[in-house]
């Protein structure tokens, strides 16, 4: 059994993203808001703690923008925005940009598993995370270990939701609210470094051979649980690859931003 314990590096995963509603610099004069909440060790809470937490902020700033707004996040902040969006009946969010995101879940030995698991390897992790304590922690809400489907299905409370890997009574309204986008961009590339494999950025994983299946031969594509393939067929979702970038650099890397980000900003 592996040993857990809380020293992570300051930024990881849901502390270090930006919410950015247009770019001051190429939309002057449109504001920008940034929501920076579960800094550091913070990022560690549980995805729905930390999900409820944003959604506090996220309807005061939607309220106040009655034309729309565009939502671009990054990392671990991928999915907090994706669950806004399933549970946001009323939003009026027009371009969903996410950067870099474990949006299909996590599966690999990277620096920041070893900084969260120090002794343990990306087959072990399973015995923490898919029990009710491993719930607790973030990166096990969306750790999808591939050999262990069974396991995944039934002891995780979030990705299996939010992706409708496993049904519930929200599937419909969920999916339903997350259509209510009118573009999604889908952002990352094979240098990351953190978000393993790369393709979960743009809803691809591994098989239970560690095979990468992409997105459209995906089951919850074919099936359509959560609105990926109706947002496809009506030609309102983009997806970008780069390569030589590494996981920090995302947000701040201009050329990523002015050929995936800048012309959906509009």
């Amino acid at each position: 059994m592996c040993k857990y314990h809380f020293n992570v590096a300051a930024g990881k995963g849901g502390a270090d993203f930006h919410w950015l509603f247009v770019d001051y610099i190429v939309h002057p004069g449109t504001e920008v808001t940034v929501i920076d909440l579960y800094d550091s060790w913070a990022s560690l809470e549980p995805m729905w703690k930390q999900v409820q937490g944003f959604k506090k902020a996220f309807d005061s700033i939607v309220q106040k923008a009655p034309d729309g707004v565009h939502l671009v996040c990054f990392s671990q902040g991928g999915l907090i925005c994706r669950a806004l969006l399933s549970m946001a009946p009323d939003h009026n969010v027009h371009t969903f940009v996410s950067l870099s995101s474990p949006l299909a879940g996590q599966y690999g030995d990277t620096e920041y598993l070893r900084k969260v698991f120090p002794d343990c390897t990306k087959k072990l992790v399973f015995h923490f995370c898919y029990n009710r304590v491993g719930q607790k922690v973030s990166i096990c809400n969306y750790w999808n270990d591939p050999h262990h489907r069974p396991r995944y299905l039934q002891g995780n409370s979030f990705l299996a939701m939010l992706n409708g890997d496993r049904p519930h009574n929200d599937m419909k309204a969920w999916r339903e609210n997350f259509l209510r986008i009118k573009k999604l961009v889908l952002i990352g590339g094979p240098d990351d470094g953190v978000i393993t494999p790369w393709q979960s950025s743009h809803f691809g994983f591994y098989d239970s051979d560690e095979n990468i299946v992409e997105m459209r031969n995906q089951e919850t594509y074919k099936n359509d649980t959560f609105g990926l393939k109706m947002l496809d067929t009506r030609g309102d979702m983009s997806v970008c690859v780069h390569s030589g970038v590494k996981h920090i650099q995302w947000h701040s890397n201009y050329t990523v931003f002015s050929t995936c980000i800048e012309k959906w900003l509009t």
